[in-house]
């Protein structure tokens, strides 16, 4: 099981994985992309589309989810520093199934031209959706203010009740 420092040092490697696919994808991809998809037309959101402008979409997409997740391990890393739970090893496993299926398959799908890797997309989304989620229930505050069945809570609290009874059942007069 990962550790916080792994879950950190994991997230800061593919920090940096999603700069380098971010800089692939901004400067090295023109010539990838005119041989693959080159006469293709795409319609997005009703837009029509050259297929070079789609996919390099596509790969965008890719990273940037693989950048926000990068550094949702990296926020895990820090809050594992405090307590760490199955459901944070959750979330990391997540974090990382989701770059893998979601950003991988983006990114292959635009480099090998093979669409159908598209159909793996979703199932990278939905890893990604159970790490936050996971994430959340892992990161939550515990309840720190159990109370015992046969105990009053205002005991459980420590205050001293017969005080507090006895200071509201006086007089007006008694209690200036």
């Amino acid at each position: 099981m990962c550790t916080s420092k792994w879950w950190f040092s994991i997230g800061a490697v593919m920090a940096c994985l999603a700069v380098v696919f971010g800089a692939f994808g901004a400067h090295g991809l023109e010539n990838v992309l005119a041989t693959n998809f080159a006469g293709v037309e795409k319609v997005v959101a009703g837009e029509r589309l050259p297929g070079p402008a789609k996919y390099l979409r596509d790969f965008k997409t890719g990273a940037e989810y693989h950048m926000y997740h990068a550094l949702g391990l990296m926020l895990l890393g820090a809050v594992s520093e405090r307590r760490y739970n199955r459901s944070l090893a959750v979330a990391g496993t997540s974090f990382v199934l989701g770059i893998l299926l979601f950003s991988g398959s983006l990114y292959l799908l635009v480099l090998t031209g093979e669409t159908w890797m598209g159909a793996i997309t979703p199932i990278g989304g939905v890893a990604f959706l159970v790490g936050w989620v996971a994430l959340a229930i892992g990161a939550a505050p515990q309840s720190t203010c159990a109370v015992e069945p046969s105990q009053p809570a205002e005991e459980a609290s420590g205050v001293d009740v017969s005080e507090r009874t006895a200071k509201w059942a006086a007089p007006a007069e008694v209690r200036r």
